[in-house]
């Protein structure tokens, strides 16, 4: 009868050490801090001066769906990301912000997009709607692949584990195979939670590359 609500407010802190005053940070902050230089680095490698300016937004939001991800795999409690509505709400102004951006620093670049160099004449009409179509597709697509992977992965789990329950009186060796499959699913499952987390990150700054 313990609310585990409260193990997962009390997590986060944990998660994120406070940095020291010293020069030489304990092995946790040390990890963490080489961890984000890695990947601010990767993920500003291809981008131009111009887009360096969403490091700190980018860097956070991943931490951000990682430790959302990460927390919603405990027992007993509930993961936002697996709701389309958060998760839209973060992908449709985040592409936007990158479609302005476009729009207002290089339109005649941003607008080309839509027509691939070479394109036949009877073909342009119908490869502008078409690319227009992707174009707004993003951010829904942005959307629905954070939540159908974590829906899934959720509801493969409850459905294995609810099977290993059920069969552990009637068939023990099932049910222990059955638990086996449980711990591996669950390993995946925080894998694809870390993965999706950075490449929610990585198509947005993908998108950003095309308009800086």
């Amino acid at each position: 009868g313990i609310p585990l609500i409260a193990v997962a407010l009390t997590l986060p802190w944990i998660l994120f050490p406070t940095p020291s005053a010293r020069w030489l940070n304990n092995r946790l902050t040390t990890l963490q801090g080489w961890f984000i230089n890695r990947f601010t680095h990767q993920l500003l490698l291809p981008l131009n001066l111009g887009g360096h300016k969403w490091a700190v937004l980018l860097t956070s939001l991943m931490l951000f769906l990682i430790t959302l991800n990460m927390l919603g795999l405990l027992p007993y409690t509930f993961t936002p990301t697996t709701q389309l509505s958060l998760n839209m709400g973060l992908a449709v102004p985040l592409w936007l912000a990158t479609v302005i951006i476009g729009m207002r620093n290089q339109p005649t670049a941003a607008l080309g997009h839509l027509l691939p160099e070479g394109t036949p004449v009877p073909l342009i009409p119908v490869l502008i709607i078409i690319e227009t179509i992707s174009l707004f597709i993003r951010p829904l697509a942005l959307g629905v692949r954070l939540t159908a992977n974590l829906t899934a992965g959720h509801l493969l789990i409850q459905l294995i584990a609810t099977a290993a329950f059920v069969l552990l009186p009637m068939m023990p060796t099932v049910a222990i195979l059955t638990s086996i499959v449980l711990f591996l699913l669950t390993l995946l499952e925080i894998a694809v939670a870390m993965i999706q987390a950075y490449v929610f990150v990585l198509l947005l700054s993908l998108y950003l590359q095309e308009n800086v």
